[in-house]
């Protein structure tokens, strides 16, 4: 990572690695009030994030790019152009039915498809010390989706160490948008979540058949989806790979991880979180964060947003997205030491 790319800003980026179309991938790092964070062009990823006093990493990752384009697939990126799944990889959208790319295992369509934000390499276009700024243009017609659809993912870092995340879209025809952030995180030094408590303010979840579609909410009381009260989020009865329903409008404290004195604090304008306690992660000879391999809930990715497969839903939280709106989103992601 020798080589160095001059921002409009003035930072410098580095070279981390090239993207299969054959462009660099850079990485910026940004600091501010004890935290460090580092960024990817590749998925606009939040690659690193560590604060002052903890050695270890908060997030999985690795320090080599080969391994995003293989077992680490998404971590830490801004998915989309609609994040979560699509049943059947099909909708309709002003009175037509669109067809998608299908491809997780045929059958749904996942993240926007194998061309969603998420697989793509993202401009920097803003880099300063505590933050930095990514665009890109998910082209008409790609992977089934109307419009071209034009994204930011601005990260930032405050005077308290928390990163903000806000995410803008803007179309040219009418479409569908719904981003997510899909980075995996862990407050212990060798990955996992064993001994991790978590809480999701969420009186309804969102039940999934086979293909990880959604049906209508049901109530988490009495249910193994109830974090109402901190506990593990680990069931070895039950997969969590869910989205539950958010409660209250605006940006507002939605979820906790915690460890220890660690805790990883959630806030979010989403409507949505969808929870995955990484029960099939498997980072293979790759060498991670960690400096040992990635397992079986080796971190959990809590993901705001949208509701799964909403344009074939009718009372979802609608994704559709027009000319002259704005789809905006904006997550704060804060891990602070207790006591």
């Amino acid at each position: 990572m020798s080589d160095a790319y001059a921002t409009p800003a003035g930072r410098r980026a580095e070279h981390f690695g090239t993207a299969p179309d054959g462009s660099p991938v850079l990485l910026a790092r940004i600091q501010n009030g004890g935290t460090h964070a580092a960024l990817m062009t590749w998925g606009a990823s939040l690659q690193d994030f560590r604060i002052a006093g903890v050695a270890h990493a908060l997030v999985l990752g690795s320090p080599d790019f080969e391994a995003y384009l293989g077992p680490l697939h998404y971590f830490g990126a801004i998915v989309g152009r609609v994040a979560n799944r699509i049943a059947g990889g099909r909708a309709e959208l002003d009175g037509r039915v669109l067809d998608f790319d299908r491809n997780e295992n045929g059958r749904t369509t996942l993240h926007g498809g194998r061309h969603g934000s998420g697989c793509l390499n993202w401009s920097l276009k803003r880099h300063d010390h505590h933050g930095c700024t990514f665009s890109i243009r998910l082209p008409d017609g790609l992977d089934g989706f109307p419009g071209n659809l034009d994204l930011t993912a601005e990260y930032r870092l405050d005077e308290t160490g928390a990163l903000a995340l806000t995410i803008e879209g803007r179309t040219d025809a009418t479409t569908f948008c719904n981003m997510a952030h899909h980075s995996y995180w862990t407050l212990a030094p060798r990955a996992g979540l064993e001994d991790h408590r978590f809480t999701v303010a969420a009186a309804h979840y969102l039940p999934i058949d086979a293909d990880k579609i959604p049906s209508a909410p049901e109530p988490v009381s009495g249910s193994p989806f109830d974090f109402t009260a901190p506990r593990s989020p680990v069931n070895p009865e039950v997969a969590l790979d869910h989205n539950f329903c958010l409660g209250g409008t605006g940006m507002r404290p939605v979820a906790t991880l915690s460890r220890g004195p660690l805790q990883l604090e959630i806030e979010t304008d989403a409507p949505g979180l969808q929870v995955y306690d990484g029960a099939l992660i498997d980072s293979g000879d790759h060498r991670t964060h960690a400096g040992a391999a990635y397992g079986a809930n080796a971190g959990i990715a809590l993901e705001p947003q949208f509701w799964p497969d909403a344009p074939n839903h009718a009372r979802f939280p609608d994704i559709t997205l027009e000319p002259g709106q704005v789809f905006r989103q904006i997550t704060r992601f804060s891990v602070r030491t207790l006591g």
